[in-house]
């Protein structure tokens, strides 16, 4: 298993309470009301939790399996949820990729953020049969599509800027093709001080592009895809139904 983000897991929480605010709502309101009577919801990729407690708080009779591979993200993971005394209730906080992560005999929804990108088409095939084999008939597994459906050349950009005491935090992301399908990302942090860059954190992960239809067809699902939350431009967010 490739650790993606322990050299910048200290910047995690800047970005994830931006995605959070933004990818939030429309998982929401994929989640509220389902059944979830059939096992737990299980989320892959957990990182450090803000996407759990959108899930808890959608469904709150349901029992939560959240997976994250990263030590460094799953520490920050269990600590959020040991400090909630409905999450340490609910959640269970499991080490295990998607590739091999072992999975209970049934479950209720699936929910993949920031993840589904870093596996081949083989590992996904096998991914989605192996929760679809899970999951009782019309539930959803909820993937985060990344905007990118296609390789292609994403010059830098500064995505995130924010102040936190007395030094400033800037986010700078950008992608090229590399083979087939898939993109490599490069992200830098940069930390200000006065104006001044004090320290750079880089870092780099292949990304293997897809769209909610293609994801369909692997997982021989049916599928719609969700593009905006109360009119404002959210990550792309697709759902599988079986």
């Amino acid at each position: 298993m490739i650790d993606y983000y322990s050299t910048s897991a200290e910047f995690y929480e800047l970005v994830a309470t931006r995605h959070t605010a933004s990818s939030g709502p429309p998982l929401t309101r994929v989640l509220v009301g389902l059944d979830v009577s059939h096992g737990p919801v299980l989320e892959i990729g957990a990182g450090t939790g803000r996407v759990t407690e959108v899930i808890a708080s959608a469904l709150p009779e349901a029992e939560i399996l959240a997976a994250e591979p990263s030590a460094t993200m799953r520490a920050m993971l269990t600590s959020r949820v040991a400090r909630d005394p409905d999450l340490r209730r609910r959640v269970t906080v499991v080490d295990g990729a998607a590739q091999d992560l072992v999975l209970p005999e049934r479950l209720s929804a699936v929910v993949i953020f920031g993840v589904a990108g870093h596996l081949t088409v083989p590992e996904r095939v096998a991914l989605w049969k192996r929760l679809a084999a899970r999951l009782p008939e019309g539930a959803p597994i909820v993937v985060e599509l990344m905007g990118v459906s296609s390789p292609r050349l994403i010059p830098p950009v500064m995505s995130l800027r924010e102040t936190i005491g007395r030094q400033t935090y800037e986010w700078w992301i950008g992608g090229e093709p590399t083979e087939g399908d898939a993109m490599r990302f490069t992200t830098t942090w940069k930390v200000l001080r006065e104006g001044r860059v004090v320290r750079e954190v880089a870092d780099s992960y292949d990304w293997h592009t897809f769209d909610v239809a293609r994801l369909a067809r692997e997982a021989g699902m049916t599928s719609r895809r969700i593009t905006e939350a109360g009119g404002r431009p959210i990550p792309e967010i697709g759902v599988l139904v079986k």
